[in-house]
């Protein structure tokens, strides 16, 4: 029988007639037939199977189809020196939908309290600097390459965001992002390789994958080296003006 009639709608066993072409039809419906044999077979109903989603947990992680599930999945992974330190796991804010991903390095000692990522100086600054080019974080998502907190603020080695690495690439696949905002060295070599400097690299686009990259430097970097906003600002200008180009072709 081709079409399978669900149980839960039908309790009890519905009488069949079979037509000339070998299909079986509800005998409730057999008068609309102009062809049938007779012959009336009782036919057990199919039996429905439910099939029950998998429980996503840290063995199965990357079979997350949300952030949700990915988060929950990961939350409690050990997989780095830095998760036995953390106090709070930091897996990122904002629209998991959204067009533009904002990636820094690392929690530092705000964000691992709060579990929250950008929420001290440096991401008050990150506010103000979306804000100039008429963004918040409910439009974008903002996450880092290492989701726990480096003691003593340590900026991460590659030896140290290896491990986290695949759950970042997990939320660009999950976000489907059109751009990503990289936020620093940090988040530039971790997705391009140790040989892109930030120095060179910064304002410039690149491609990863069909998303359009555009490093420039890490709000804490200018929380010390204030003459660098000259370079952020240009830098988030070229993204406002290619997102806003995105948005007029999307529209039209």
């Amino acid at each position: 029988m081709q079409n399978l009639i669900k149980e839960k709608k039908y309790k009890e066993l519905l009488e069949y007639i079979r037509d000339e072409e070998g299909e079986y039809i509800p005998l409730q419906f057999s008068e609309k037939s102009k062809n049938f044999n007779p012959k009336i077979n009782i036919t057990e109903i199919p039996k429905i199977e439910k099939q029950e989603k998998p429980i996503i947990t840290i063995e199965n992680w990357q079979e997350s189809s949300t952030m949700e599930e990915l988060n929950n999945a990961i939350k409690d992974c050990l997989r780095c020196k830095f998760g036995q330190t953390r106090n709070k796991f930091v897996f990122g804010v904002g629209n998991p939908k959204a067009d533009i991903l904002l990636v820094g390095e690392a929690p530092g000692a705000d964000e691992d309290m709060k579990g929250e990522p950008f929420v001290g100086k440096a991401g008050q600054l990150l506010d103000k600097i979306l804000a100039a080019i008429n963004l918040d974080r409910n439009i974008v998502y903002i996450a880092n390459v290492v989701k726990c907190r480096p003691p003593l603020n340590k900026t991460p080695d590659e030896d140290d965001y290896t491990p986290c690495l695949p759950y970042l690439k997990k939320q660009i696949e999950l976000i489907k992002p059109k751009f990503i905002l990289l936020l620093g060295a940090v988040a530039l070599q971790a997705l391009f390789g140790k040989t892109y400097k930030i120095t060179h690299w910064r304002g410039k686009v690149i491609n990863y994958g069909d998303i359009i990259a555009i490093p420039t430097y890490h709000p804490a970097y200018l929380l010390r080296t204030p003459s660098a906003k000259k370079e952020v600002w240009e830098d988030v200008q070229l993204l406002q003006k290619m997102y806003l180009e995105f948005k007029q072709e999307k529209k039209d």
